[in-house]
């Protein structure tokens, strides 16, 4: 789904960037669900060995690479997925980091079409302080949970109980096995509190909920070094502009609109 472009904005229209700009290539298919199986993994692995910082570090993988790559591009079908695949790797990749993959969906679209308004759930974090939005990340998910259900078709319903039901079972499993073992309960301890980051990282950083128009509400960035530490995800105002454009694609989209943002006035802030 398209973001809602201010009439004021006229873009080029991805047929004049190049239609390659939608091509996602069966290597980077493999790498996107790859990247939060290993993360998930490499937890599992050094955990039960007791080695905690790498098992710590494992999940600070995990919820980065679902965020802004693996889960991100699943939730706007830009991997060129069968559908029904793409709609079970939702559910399945999210649901490593006890999230609900539909309703993410449907919160994040909804942030495409409303952003800055109020009614932007995922996005009210950007109009907050540092402080109160990192505050906010406390109760976001269930929040986020009860406002999608209450807009989403019965298809959808069927996946989020099912999500539910995992995250439930998930947390009651890592409870019975407390006595046994604390891999379970710490994951998800951890996975829980990490994701109270969530506002302040994918929203309040990148975000200006004072733009005046959607070329203003977003940052662009240009670097060599950080861009790839942060799997591409500072093109955020070239997202937002062409969200039907994997997150692979994002450097190549960023070099084509370089001339079009410097006529408009957008100069983007530089990095390593």
């Amino acid at each position: 789904m398209e973001s809602s472009i201010d009439t004021k904005v006229v873009l080029p229209r991805i047929e004049d960037l190049g239609r390659d700009l939608l091509h996602v290539t069966d290597g980077q298919r493999i790498l996107s669900v790859a990247r939060p199986l290993v993360c998930f993994a490499a937890y599992v692995l050094f955990a039960t060995q007791g080695w905690w910082m790498p098992a710590v570090l494992s999940v600070a993988g995990l919820m980065f690479i679902t965020y802004v790559s693996t889960s991100h591009d699943l939730v706007h079908r830009t991997l060129g997925l069968p559908r029904w695949l793409n709609e079970l790797l939702l559910a399945v990749i999210e649901g490593l980091v006890l999230r609900s993959g539909h309703a993410f969906r449907l919160a994040h679209l909804q942030h495409h079409r409303r952003f800055p308004e109020h009614d932007d759930i995922e996005g009210r974090a950007a109009h907050m302080t540092w402080w109160r939005a990192l505050l906010d990340g406390v109760t976001l998910q269930p929040r986020l949970f009860v406002w999608a259900w209450g807009r989403a078709r019965l298809d959808e319903r069927r996946w989020m109980l099912v999500e539910a039901a995992f995250i439930v079972g998930a947390v009651g499993m890592s409870l019975l096995l407390w006595t046994h073992t604390p891999v379970f309960l710490v994951y998800v301890g951890l996975v829980f509190t990490s994701s109270w980051l969530y506002p302040l990282a994918t929203v309040w950083l990148p975000h200006r909920a004072e733009g005046e128009n959607v070329l203003q509400q977003t940052h662009a960035v240009r670097g060599r070094w950080i861009p790839e530490i942060f799997l591409q995800h500072t093109y955020h105002l070239e997202h937002h502009l062409y969200p039907s454009v994997s997150s692979h694609q994002w450097p190549v989209l960023a070099r084509r609109l370089d001339a079009y943002l410097l006529d408009h006035g957008v100069k983007p802030l530089r990095v390593p």
